[in-house]
C-alpha cells in the first residue's frame, strides 16, 4: 500500500535532518578515542580525505536511490528493480537500523543517565578516584540502565510519531544548531583548561610515522560509519527530499556538517583529555569514565564552572544520540506505514516495542545477562559486532555496486543533476560517477575483511 509521501520544508530542513541522523555518539563518543589511539592528527588527516573522497560519493549513491524511488528502502528495490533479488537489500536495510537503535538507545540511556549524575552533582560529591569507576556500577546495575534506555527509546518514539514535517524536521531544526552551540561552548571551556595547548598540538599536528594501513583503514570506516552509511537512513530521508533540490549540496552540506562536528568534538575532548593528565588512548571509555573523572577533578579548583560544563557536554552527548536514534527508528516506522498499511502511531508503536524489548535485553547484558554470550560475546557486543562488521558493510556495498552497476546511467544522471538543469552538478557527474561504480566498491570492501583481519 503506497500513501502519499510527505517533503522536508526546504534546503535547510533537508540537512538539518540528514546532519541529524549523522552525527551522533560516533561524533563525541567514538571519534576522540579514535583519534587519541590511532595517531592524533594523522588520523584526522586521513579521516577527512576518506570522507571527502570516499564517504561523499556512497551518500550520494543512496541519496539516489532514495530520491528516485520515493518510497522506504524495500518500495525502493521493488521500484527500481522489481521482482528481483535486490529485495534483500531492502530488507536488510530495514533489519539493520532496527538492530542497532535497539542497542544504540542503550548508549543514549547512558548519556541520560550521566545528565543526571551531572545534575546532581554526582562527580564532586564522589571522590575523585572512584568518579571512572562509576561507569562500571552504572551499567551493571538491574534497573537504573534498563530505566534509562525505556525513557530514551519513548522519547524517540514520540518525536518519529509527530511526522516527517511536525515530528523529524521541526526536531532536527532545532536540535542540530543547539548541539553546535554546546558543543562550541565545551570546547571553550576546554581549550582554557592549563595543559590544554598539548592536547591542541596533538589534533594539529601530524606525525606521519603514525600513518599505516591500519590508521588508513579505521579513519575510513568512521567516516563510512559516521555518516550513517549502510544502515537504510540516508535511503529512506532522501525519499522526503523534493526533486527541486540539489542533492550534491544536501549530501556535501551533510558530510560538512558532520565532518565540522566531529572536529569540533575532538577540540572539546582532546585538550581537556591533556588537562587531566588522562592517556589519549584510553578507548571507548573516554566518554564515560576519562571525562567524569576530568569535570571531578577540575571541580576542586572550580565546581561551578565545572558543573556547569559537565551538564552541558553530558546534555550535548544526549541530543546527539537522540538525533541519530530519531533518523534510525523512522526506517522500520516508514516501512510499515508504505509496505503494512499501518497508521504512524500504530507503526511507532510496533517499532517502539521490539526495539525496546531487544534493548532491554542489551542494556541488562552488563548485569543480570552478563553470562549470556552469542559467539562469546554479550548482547550488546555481539549485536553491536555483528551491525558494525557484517550488516553495515554488506549494506553499504550493495548500495553503490546498485547504483553503479544495476541502476542506468542515464537514470542516475537524471536524478543527481535534475535532468540536466543544475550545471555545476553536470560537470562534477562524471567524477562521481566513477567513485561510486569503481573505487566505493572497493573501500567497503576493504573495510569489511579490516573489522576481520584487525
Amino acid at each position: 500500500m503506497t500513501r502519499e509521501r510527505e517533503s522536508f520544508g526546504g534546503r535547510f530542513a533537508a540537512i538539518a535532518t540528514l546532519a541529524g541522523s549523522a552525527i551522533g555518539l560516533g561524533n563525541i563518543w567514538r571519534f576522540p578515542y579514535m583519534v587519541g589511539e590511532y595517531g592524533g592528527a594523522a588520523f584526522v588527516l586521513i579521516y577527512i580525505l576518506a570522507s571527502v573522497f570516499l564517504s561523499l560519493p556512497i551518500f550520494i549513491a543512496e541519496s539516489v536511490i532514495g530520491r528516485r524511488a520515493r518510497a522506504n528502502c524495500l518500495g525502493a528495490m521493488n521500484t527500481l528493480a522489481p521482482g528481483s533479488w535486490w529485495k534483500v537489500l531492502g530488507y536488510m536495510s530495514i533489519a539493520t537500523p532496527m538492530i542497532i537503535v535497539s542497542y544504540y538507545s542503550v548508549v543514549g540511556g547512558w548519556s541520560l543517565g550521566y545528565l543526571f549524575k551531572a545534575c546532581s552533582l554526582s562527580f564532586l560529591t564522589t571522590p575523585t578516584d572512584q568518579v571512572s569507576g562509576m561507569f562500571a556500577s552504572f551499567i551493571s546495575a538491574p534497573i537504573a540502565p534498563a530505566l534509562f534506555h525505556t525513557i530514551f527509546i519513548g522519547i524517540t518514539a514520540i518525536i518519529v510519531a509527530g511526522g516527517v514535517k511536525k515530528g523529524i524536521e521541526i526536531f532536527s531544526k532545532v536540535s542540530i544548531p543547539i548541539l553546535f552551540i554546546l558543543i562550541i561552548l565545551i570546547m571553550v571551556y576546554s581549550l582554557t583548561l592549563p595543559g590544554s595547548e598539548k592536547g591542541v598540538e596533538y589534533l594539529l599536528k601530524p606525525d606521519f610515522s603514525k600513518i599505516t594501513a591500519k590508521t588508513c583503514t579505521y579513519a575510513l570506516g568512521q567516516s563510512f560509519y559516521s555518516l550513517s552509511l549502510g544502515m537504510g537512513i540516508i535511503i529512506t530521508y532522501s525519499s522526503f527530499i523534493s526533486k527541486k533540490e540539489n542533492l550534491m549540496v544536501s549530501s556535501a552540506g551533510t558530510a560538512a556538517a558532520d565532518l565540522a562536528f566531529a572536529v569540533l568534538a575532538g577540540f572539546a575532548i582532546m585538550p581537556a583529555v591533556f588537562a587531566g593528565g588522562i592517556e589519549p588512548s584510553s578507548g571507548p571509555g573516554l566518554l564515560f569514565e576519562s571525562v567524569p573523572f576530568i569535570f571531578s577533578k577540575m571541580g576542586a579548583s572550580a565546581p561551578v564552572l565545572s558543573t556547569v560544563a559537565a551538564i552541558l557536554f553530558f546534555f550535548a552527548v544526549f541530543i546527539a544520540a537522540l538525533t541519530s536514534s530519531v533518523s534510525l527508528m523512522e526506517v522500520g516506522v516508514a516501512y510499515l506505514e508504505e509496505e503494512k498499511g499501518m497508521k504512524k502511531r500504530n507503526a511507532c508503536i510496533t517499532v517502539f516495542l521490539f526495539t525496546w524489548i531487544l534493548g532491554i535485553a542489551c542494556a541488562l547484558s552488563f548485569g543480570p545477562l552478563s553470562g549470556v554470550h552469542i559467539f562469546s560475546k554479550g548482547i550488546f557486543d555481539f549485536l553491536d559486532a555483528f551491525s558494525s562488521n557484517v550488516l553495515l558493510t554488506i549494506g553499504g556495498f550493495l548500495g553503490v555496486v546498485f547504483v553503479g552497476w544495476k541502476m542506468k546511467k542515464d537514470d542516475v544522471y537524471d536524478e543527481f543533476t535534475a535532468a540536466g538543469r543544475q550545471r555545476g552538478n553536470v560537470r562534477c557527474f562524471p567524477l562521481i560517477y566513477f567513485l561510486i561504480r569503481y573505487i566505493a566498491p572497493i573501500a567497503v570492501g576493504i573495510i569489511f575483511l579490516s573489522n576481520f583481519i584487525m
